[in-house]
């Protein structure tokens, strides 16, 4: 990222797992689990040269993250060596000294906010030393010239080859969860495809609120299987049924103009007119003085749909509009702004909803928006969904469609609606009647690939029904081709589980804060470490071929490090890439991964993997401070944390293990 002149900012610093009153919960963790689970990623990338780190909200321990002398000043620059910029969460400083003493160099947004004059007066006064602002200007000068360095280059064109790229990565990131030998599709016995389900007509690319980007475009599944199985397949796209809270954003296939916004001032003349590609609206700090009214203007095409009724259009955001659609009178309305929290006018926006005559049609919109300069957030947009037959009818379509099909693939998941910044989620179970479309589905025909566009763990009471099932995460603008070359083996899903899949939600840490307060109860004895059965284990997947660990071997290298090293068989028809995960095990604890790597191997070959662990990694917290594991433990090799195929008895001193046996483990 840094080569690229954008400085790499580790974010939130630290304690902030909750969306619920982030601005103001304290955080509660106690000292091992804060350094040995939370704190532990940030020092990784903090010593891989990251730029700047970003404080939180919430507090920690009784004091604001960003006011917290110890964690910015003490651990963060002092302990780990941190040369880079502490950069507060946007409005999340709010006090002069006590910020600039604690560690803090750049308050956001700025120039306004609690520094300003105010810093000033503290220096001058004597109440921040004038040494601590050098400190914070020099630290902005190295990433200044870090951004100088780069913007001298001519800007670098985009690779021929971007689109192909972001597809592999899409299709190496999806993690096979199970398969009773669908997968790979044969492309010769595929037949009729029924494709159904609300996420395989409209694709979650990725999460709402502020780490949302516009692509150029999403590929959709069914763009994807016809791109693989040729114009001339029989693919029957059914969405089954429907789980959009307010109407979907209006695709910029519907806008083949563009969108024209102009920005008038209050006696209506023209301050500025610019070109859009969407009817997305999030309007910057560089709004022209004066503007009273933007206007949005474009031509809407609606498409031709065999369903009876008309198309519904909506307008969301915050404020007052009056909106012009086709040659019916104008529609005059306020739309409230949420206050839930900061990003809230953002990621669950209000709506006003209307319709078309017919069912196909080309309509001129014109939005006119009051441009209210006092307002922290101006968003606002259009909506649309086709025409389409009661919930019922739709589910009963769909399986009336698999029943009829040779193959079925069906998309579930969820949107940006449930997956966003700025909210937690109520539940883990899927929205709408998306269960019961699976058990239906998969009652009506064998052969359902069931794929899961999420981002994050639902409840999947359903998992062994499809007889394969493949979760899809959030794949991005090439998601649809990813996916159907996932299913036809044109590429073989690479994923591995990076987070415990629960069978349930009893016995999940809480993450909503009681009395202002987030406690982390459950300590480092968290996923897979915690004695809860999942549905799906930590580090879990599978590949389209099969695999014996045949050795395995430790020893202490001389800087400290553990190196692992494990002989792996392809014992399958088909060439493959396995992630080798090690484990260590303790006496008095449960397993944790202490590294992994992959190997790629032919068919029927095998091929040594090496797994390396520094010091730092095998290192634990004690009451003294951090200190290396000594003692008999147990290495544990495997495909998952659930699934553990070789084993090693191991002494541990401070300068070497030792091994004592090894063994098959015939755990799974």
């Amino acid at each position: 990222m840094q080569s690229a002149g954008v400085v790499a900012t580790a974010k939130h610093f630290v304690g902030n797992k909750s969306e619920t009153e982030r601005l103001t919960y304290d955080s509660r963790i106690d000292e091992r689990t804060l350094r040995e689970v939370y704190l532990a990623p940030f020092e990784t990338v903090v010593r891989a040269g990251v730029g700047a780190v970003m404080a939180a909200y919430n507090s920690l321990d009784g004091t604001l993250a960003t006011e917290h002398r110890r964690l910015l000043t003490e651990l963060l620059k002092q302990e780990w060596g941190f040369d880079g910029v502490v950069v507060s969460d946007w409005h999340a400083a709010r006090s002069t000294e006590a910020t600039a003493l604690a560690g803090l160099d750049l308050v956001m947004p700025g120039p306004d906010g609690p520094w300003g004059n105010a810093l000033v007066e503290a220096v001058r006064d004597g109440r921040v030393p004038e040494e601590l602002i050098d400190d914070k200007v020099l630290r902005l000068l190295r990433l200044l010239r870090l951004a100088d360095r780069v913007a001298a280059k001519p800007p670098a064109a985009v690779r021929a080859d971007a689109r192909r790229t972001l597809r592999d990565l899409a299709a190496r990131g999806m993690v096979l969860l199970h398969d009773r030998g669908l997968l790979p599709l044969d492309e010769a016995s595929i037949g009729r495809v029924a494709l159904i389900g609300p996420n395989a007509v409209r694709l979650t690319a990725q999460g709402g609120g502020s780490a949302q980007v516009l692509p150029e475009r999403v590929v959709q599944p069914l763009d994807g299987l016809r791109r693989v199985l040729g114009e001339e397949a029989r693919i029957d796209l059914q969405p089954g049924v429907l789980t959009h809270r307010n109407l979907p954003r209006l695709p910029s296939e519907s806008t083949p103009d563009g969108v024209c916004l102009e920005f008038l001032d209050r006696a209506g003349n023209l301050l500025r007119s610019e070109h859009r590609s969407k009817a997305h609206v999030v309007l910057e700090d560089d709004t022209p003085a004066g503007t009273e009214t933007v206007v949005l203007r474009t031509r809407v095409v609606l498409p031709e749909d065999p369903e009876d009724g008309p198309h519904r259009l909506s307008v969301y955001g915050g404020g007052a509009f009056t909106w012009h659609v086709g040659d019916r009178e104008p529609l005059t309305f306020d739309l409230p702004v949420p206050e839930r929290d900061p990003l809230s006018p953002l990621v669950e926006p209000a709506e006003f909803r209307t319709h078309t005559q017919g069912a196909a049609q080309e309509v001129q919109v014109r939005l006119e928006y009051t441009y209210d300069e006092r307002a922290h957030w101006h968003i606002f947009g259009l909506g649309h969904l086709a025409p389409h037959p009661p919930e019922d009818e739709l589910l009963d379509r769909a399986v009336a469609a698999a029943r009829d099909a040779d193959t079925v693939v069906l998309v579930i998941g969820t949107t940006e609606e449930y997956e966003s910044e700025g909210f937690d989620r109520d539940t883990l179970a899927l929205p709408g009647r998306q269960d019961e479309l699976v058990r239906r589905v998969c009652a009506a025909n064998p052969r359902t690939v069931l794929v899961v566009n999420a981002g994050a763990p639902v409840l999947m009471p359903w998992a062994d029904l499809p007889a394969a099932l493949l979760w899809a995460w959030l794949p991005g603008q090439e998601g649809g081709d990813a996916l159907a070359d996932i299913l036809t083996g044109l590429a073989e899903p690479g994923g591995r589980l990076p987070t415990t899949f629960p069978a349930g939600e009893s016995g999940l840490p809480r993450v909503r804060p009681e009395d202002g307060v987030l406690s982390y109860d459950e300590r480092h004895f968290i996923g897979y470490r915690s004695r809860n059965k999942p549905l799906f284990p930590f580090g879990h997947g599978l590949g389209y071929t099969t695999w014996e660990y045949e050795t395995l071997a430790a020893r202490t290298l001389d800087d400290g490090a553990l190196a692992v090293d494990v002989t792996l068989r392809n014992t399958g028809a088909r060439p493959g890439r396995e992630v080798v995960q090690v484990y260590l095990e303790s006496p008095a604890e449960p397993p944790r991964l202490i590294g992994f790597a992959a190997g790629e191997v032919r068919p029927g070959e095998t091929a040594p993997v090496r797994v390396r662990t520094g010091p730092q990694v095998l290192r634990r917290w004690t009451d003294r401070g951090w200190a290396p594991p000594t003692g008999a433990h147990r290495i544990l090799v495997g495909r998952s944390s659930g699934d553990i195929r070789l084993t090693a008895d191991v002494t541990l001193t401070t300068a070497r293990a030792i091994p004592e046996r090894h063994h098959h483990d015939n755990r799974r």
